[in-house]
């Protein structure tokens, strides 16, 4: 038996950093993103050898283990580690025989939510194999726990639910509770999006849990600049959502600008100088405004090119090195099957 999943990437749109705690336990967060056609893939295939093997060949990598109940989460494949021994523990009970092999369309730190979509799509085997009764909600839930808790990953809870939904999606957190809102934004809507709104990769990489880590101390130490700036981020994906569905697209670049301005209060490390001369060189050559796509620090940004402007945006941005990469939206998220 073969069992294969995939779960899309997402482009944070707007309320970029409101879902992680404390401030989403204490005010309450709102963010609105939009899954793409680049995808974690993993395949899964049951063995009887009393060995566990995790492989990503893309890497050349490979890791094999004596199948047990705990397997030590360090190495490179601790995302993988973390999923068997979670479901080994609450599930199984009682070791597993697998390989599992993985791939994501985007390399890690690029800021479109690449490791808890992993982790979404290894989960995702998972259930497929052994029929787990997990709906949407419990499989993105799972996915955090697992990451946040279990392997002390720092972040928020936007990726993992933005993956096993897929789609254009506004969320809002309180606490432990999660509400995933379905936007019913037209295609016209969100082709014209997708055409005006350049991605770019700047050939670079970031750490987000080091970049979370100074938001959340921010948050802890009230620090009023950061607090406000975020309350100022989840205003902006109010504003996303209501000029997606009316069709108002134009008006993106300026309330993307506006996130900007409020997102780099948030922590110190989100920008730097070659960053913002993206930025700038961007809005020169006639993108009406943009951000950094995940935590900030590096690894892909976008900005909104109305009319023809996508053009004379991604001339201008080559002598920075890095790449426009062509996409679209998708609406499905976790898609498992078994061969």
């Amino acid at each position: 038996m073969i069992i294969r999943s995939k779960t899309p990437l997402r482009l944070g749109l707007a309320g970029g950093g409101t879902d992680v705690s404390p401030y989403s336990d204490i005010y309450g967060g709102a963010i609105l993103n939009a899954t793409i056609n680049m995808y974690a893939y993993t395949t899964l295939e049951p063995t009887d050898d009393g060995k566990v093997v995790f492989e990503a060949p893309e890497k050349y990598l490979r890791e094999e283990h004596t199948a047990s109940l705990q397997l030590d989460t360090d190495g490179y494949f601790v995302l993988h580690k973390g999923v068997y021994n979670r479901i080994v523990r609450q599930f199984t009970h009682k070791p597993l025989s697998l390989r599992i092999s993985s791939f994501v369309d985007a390399p890690a730190g690029s800021g479109l939510g690449t490791s808890s979509t992993l982790v979404v799509s290894i989960l995702g085997a998972y259930v497929e194999w052994l029929k787990l009764p997990l709906g949407e909600y419990d499989i993105a839930r799972l996915a955090y726990e697992i990451e946040r808790e279990d392997l002390q990953m720092a972040g928020g809870k936007q990726d993992q639910y933005a993956a096993t939904f897929g789609g254009f999606n506004f969320m809002e957190f309180k606490g432990d509770s999660v509400i995933v809102n379905p936007l019913r934004v037209r295609n016209r809507y969100a082709d014209e999006l997708s055409h005006n709104l350049v991605l770019y990769y700047t050939d670079t990489s970031h750490v987000s849990a080091d970049i979370i880590k100074e938001q959340q101390k921010n948050v802890s130490a009230k620090n009023t600049q950061s607090i406000e700036a975020m309350h100022k981020l989840k205003e902006q994906a109010v504003l996303m959502k209501e000029v997606l569905l009316k069709g108002e697209i134009d008006r993106i670049g300026e309330i993307l600008d506006f996130g900007w301005r409020y997102k780099k209060q948030m922590a110190n490390s989100i920008t730097n100088p070659r960053i913002d001369s993206i930025y700038e060189s961007a809005i020169k050559a006639g993108a009406t405004g943009g951000k950094i796509s995940g935590a900030g620090g590096g690894g892909f940004m976008f900005f909104y090119c109305p009319g023809v402007t996508r053009y004379a945006v991604i001339d201008a941005l080559q002598q920075f090195g890095g790449k426009a990469k062509r996409y679209e939206f998708v609406n499905e998220g976790l898609k498992t099957w078994s061969l």
